[in-house]
């Protein structure tokens, strides 16, 4: 059975970063691009709030960007999804697409975080070209316009109170007739004068054939179907670690985040590590992403020196 250094699963801002970062250092590193090569950035059109693009830059760009940059420096990089890890001991054995056994002395876990979505057709066929479940990431694109958000959380309140800054109105819709926010985050939702929240409220559908045009949406309680016009729409319902595949082994929280020791991305097994939306429930940003990942590469780079391996 072939055995690594180090294997980084995941491709992504963190994944390659970690990449870069180990190649760097002569680990020899391997990386499986997973079920979603490039992650969540593949989904995104305009860039611009990264780091050294100053006229922005297309997210399938920028993840070519980043793999062609771990490439240079030495990183393998393989097609495969981790189907199943043993992290009882060292050498750890992870099972690529149910099949093939690889054992490395390191484990850098990039696997991200996925999006929930409504689950409409017209929401998958615009994402991107007006559709969005970020809106610190795009909100800026939409800047004196009107906009939609469904949602009923803090994380739906926060982009809201973000939205409401760049954007003309924003439209709130909560399925419920109560919102699952905090009662701070609630109140400052309900105090801010562009923000319209629409209670026992559904999406529809998303208007619009090359770009959102607008929303429909529909009363829960009495069936009345309205539409509103808008350039915007974001969902805001939460977010999915891809993390079902450790379960058996790392300490995650109650949604599924690989939990890490403050200051590190160290988990509870000595010799793995989870950099980016794997382990980020707060954040969720590209360059926060590569930052863990630069640090997960580090740690990696200083447990294999302890162990004498490399």
């Amino acid at each position: 059975m072939e055995k690594h250094n180090v294997i980084i699963v995941g491709s992504g801002p963190a994944g390659y970063t970690a990449a870069i970062y180990a190649a760097r250092a002569n680990m020899k590193p391997v990386m499986y691009m997973g079920l979603e090569p490039g992650g969540q950035l593949m989904q995104t059109t305009d860039v611009e709030n990264y780091p050294g693009y100053p006229e922005g830059i297309m997210g399938p760009q920028m993840m070519n960007d980043f793999k062609a940059q771990a490439e240079r420096f030495g990183t393998e990089i393989r097609y495969g999804m981790i189907t199943k890890v043993d992290f009882s001991k060292r050498p750890f054995t992870l099972t690529i697409d149910e099949d093939k056994q690889v054992q490395a002395e390191s484990v850098i876990l990039a696997t991200g975080a996925s999006a929930k979505w409504l689950g409409l057709e017209s929401e998958k066929r615009l994402n991107g070209r007006g559709v969005s479940a970020c809106a610190v990431c795009d909100g800026f694109f939409y800047k004196n316009t009107e906009v939609a958000i469904v949602g009923a959380g803090d994380t739906a309140a926060e982009e809201a109170l973000y939205l409401s800054k760049l954007c003309t109105k924003v439209h709130m819709f909560v399925r419920r007739d109560e919102m699952r926010a905090s009662k701070i985050m609630q109140n400052r939702v309900l105090k801010t004068a562009n923000i319209e929240v629409y209670w026992n409220t559904e999406t529809d559908e998303v208007l619009g054939k090359d770009e959102v045009e607008g929303v429909r949406i529909v009363n829960n309680k009495t069936g009345e179907k309205t539409e509103i016009p808008v350039k915007g729409f974001f969902v805001a319902i939460g977010h999915k670690p891809n993390s079902d595949v450790f379960k058996d082994y790392l300490e995650m929280d109650d949604v599924g985040y690989v939990k890490t020791k403050a200051d590190s991305t160290q988990t509870n097994i000595e010799g793995v590590f989870a950099c980016g939306d794997l382990q980020d429930s707060v954040f969720r940003q590209a360059v926060t992403a590569a930052g863990t990942g630069c640090m997960a590469a580090l740690e990696a780079e200083r447990f294999l020196a302890e162990k004498e391996i490399i």
